[in-house]
C-alpha cells in the first residue's frame, strides 16, 4: 500500500476523532459567562470603549480594556477551546479561543500565561494574569477583550468607520452585562 494513502488514512482517522470530540463537547455547551477580570467592576472600563475611534492602527477598538493591578487573575469569560496561545507585536501575550455560539474570544496584553492551559477551559478557569505586553507597553496593566463572531450579522453594521467591519464584531460589554458589578 502507498505511504501516502496510509499516512492520509491515519490522518483522516485522527481528524474524525478530533471532530467528535469536538461535537461532543459543543453538543452539551451551555454559555456560563464570568468576568474575565477577578473582581472588575463597571468602573474599571470606560462604556463607551467598544468601537471608540480614533484608536491607533486599528482605527478603531473593537473591544474593552479592563484595567487592573498587574497580575490581576484573568479568566475564562465562558466555556472555551483555545485555539492559539501567542505572543505579538500588538496584542503581546495573548490567547484566543472558540466560545459557544462559534465566537472567538481574545484574550490580550497578557503578563503570564497559565503554563497548565489544556485545550478546553470552563467559565471561570486561570488564563493568566493581566499586564501590559504587546503595544500596551508603558500604559497602565489591563486585559483588552474581543469577542469575534465567525459568521457576519449584518444588522450591527452602521456609517461609522469600519462599519461594515461590526457584523464580525460583538461589543464584550453588552455581552458581559448579566455577570457586571455596578
Amino acid at each position: 500500500m502507498n505511504k501516502l494513502v496510509i499516512i492520509t488514512g491515519v490522518l483522516s482517522v485522527a481528524a474524525l476523532g478530533t471532530v467528535g470530540i469536538v461535537w461532543q463537547a459543543a453538543k452539551n455547551w451551555s454559555e456560563p459567562k464570568v468576568m474575565p477580570v477577578v473582581g472588575a467592576t463597571a468602573r474599571d472600563w470606560h462604556p463607551e470603549t467598544f468601537w471608540y475611534e480614533p484608536w491607533g492602527e486599528s482605527l478603531v477598538h473593537k473591544g474593552m480594556d479592563i484595567f487592573a493591578d498587574r497580575g490581576t487573575p484573568v479568566v475564562a469569560a465562558t466555556n472555551h477551546i483555545i485555539i492559539s496561545v501567542n505572543d505579538t507585536r500588538r496584542g503581546g501575550k495573548n490567547i484566543w479561543a472558540l466560545g459557544p455560539n462559534w465566537r472567538l474570544h481574545y484574550y490580550a496584553h497578557l503578563d503570564t500565561i497559565n503554563d497548565e492551559l489544556g485545550w478546553y477551559v470552563e467559565a471561570g478557569s486561570l488564563l493568566g494574569t493581566v499586564g501590559s505586553s504587546g503595544n500596551a507597553q508603558g500604559k497602565p496593566p489591563h486585559l483588552h477583550y474581543g469577542i469575534r463572531r465567525i459568521s457576519a450579522d449584518e444588522s450591527y453594521v452602521d456609517d461609522r468607520t469600519q462599519g461594515e467591519r461590526k457584523a464580525y464584531w460583538v461589543n464584550p460589554i453588552e455581552y458581559l452585562a448579566p455577570v457586571i458589578n455596578h
